[in-house]
């Protein structure tokens, strides 16, 4: 699949649940959260059919996501019946890290996920100070997290990052704390700019921190960053080395960075059955309703192309954009 401004469609982000046991600032409302009902959430046999169906039509990275997907029973297993479908290559999952080291008959989460064939684990982590934390999170999780993280190692990951949304008044005093963590981990860190995925209010002067400005902070302490042009993961940040370790540090710069968008190859499956082609748009095309009113392969193949066909430029984050649905709706 390719869009019309050339980009070729291989990752799809697949959101399993929209429940999740922290309360995020920036990704949910602070008034209670309306949770999908059970029918209105695709069933994992709905999500595999659309993934099938996705790869032979050139998906070929999958990241499971949520709310957080493993409050969802069963995830593990429906990742590994990912990892069976030909063509997935690469199988992800995005987590806050709070059930990673949880354990079941001796064994913990991060390892049935490395079973199940999960290569990679994308860990939120915006603060290493407790208190700090719970405020994010509105949950006193951190040492949780932590072990999640040492579960995550233990387990054998090909790749860890731990990703820190930039938050003004927060962030620049824990720049250092956090970097030394990452290099301790063998982590790649990445710091991700606010954007406007629960409401426009984020990005308030009091709350939003540009990358260009954690960088100039992250330099006081490290000296330069040497800018790593030919270094890419799956997407879209910039990556520099600390020349005195090497240790690489991703900027995701959503607002700031005029060319964020240039090489997006993703869609976005909502677990309410949303097929998403950006996710700062409005667009979204109602993929459940045509799995459960019969369709044929052939017909879900074309749905997708239809989708891609849509596919918007760039998103629309820098237009006073209101979202019409939470992060926590979308997938992470």
């Amino acid at each position: 699949m390719e869009d019309s401004f050339g980009h070729r469609i291989s990752y799809l982000r697949v959101s399993i649940t929209d429940r999740c046991n922290e309360r995020c600032r920036y990704c949910m409302p602070e008034e209670e959260q309306a949770w999908f009902a059970k029918e209105d959430t695709l069933s994992y046999e709905e999500l595999l059919r659309a993934v099938r169906v996705g790869a032979t039509l050139g998906i070929k990275k999958i990241r499971v996501t949520g709310g957080e997907p493993l409050t969802r029973p069963g995830a593990a297993e429906f990742c590994a019946e990912l990892a069976r479908i030909p063509g997935i290559e690469d199988i992800g999952i995005s987590t806050n890290g709070t059930l990673l080291g949880k354990t079941e008959d001796g064994v913990t989460m991060a390892r049935r996920l490395v079973k199940a064939g999960v290569r990679t684990a994308n860990i939120s982590l915006d603060s290493l100070d407790r208190a700090a934390y719970q405020r994010t999170t509105s949950r006193d999780l951190l040492p949780r997290v932590l072990e999640g993280i040492d579960a995550a190692i233990a387990a054998g990951f090909q790749s860890i990052k731990l990703n820190c949304v930039l938050m003004k008044g927060q962030t620049e005093r824990e720049l250092p704390a956090l970097i030394h963590f990452a290099r301790e981990k063998n982590a790649l860190l990445r710091f991700i700019e606010l954007m406007p995925v629960s409401t426009q209010d984020v990005l308030s002067e009091d709350n939003f921190l540009p990358v260009a400005t954690a960088k100039k902070l992250v330099e006081q302490t490290t000296g330069p960053l040497t800018p790593l042009p030919d270094f890419h993961t799956n997407g879209p940040a910039a990556y520099h080395a600390v020349p005195a370790t090497d240790q690489k540090l991703g900027f995701i710069g959503a607002m700031t960075n005029l060319h964020f968008c240039e090489n997006c190859n993703k869609l976005r499956l909502t677990c309410d059955g949303k097929l998403r082609p950006c996710l700062g748009s409005f667009l979204e095309f109602d993929l459940r309703s045509v799995l459960r009113g019969g369709c044929t392969d052939a017909e879900l193949a074309a749905f997708f192309h239809n989708v891609v066909a849509r596919k918007p430029k760039e998103h629309d984050f820098r237009d006073n954009y209101q979202p019409n649905r939470k992060m926590i709706a979308i997938g992470g």
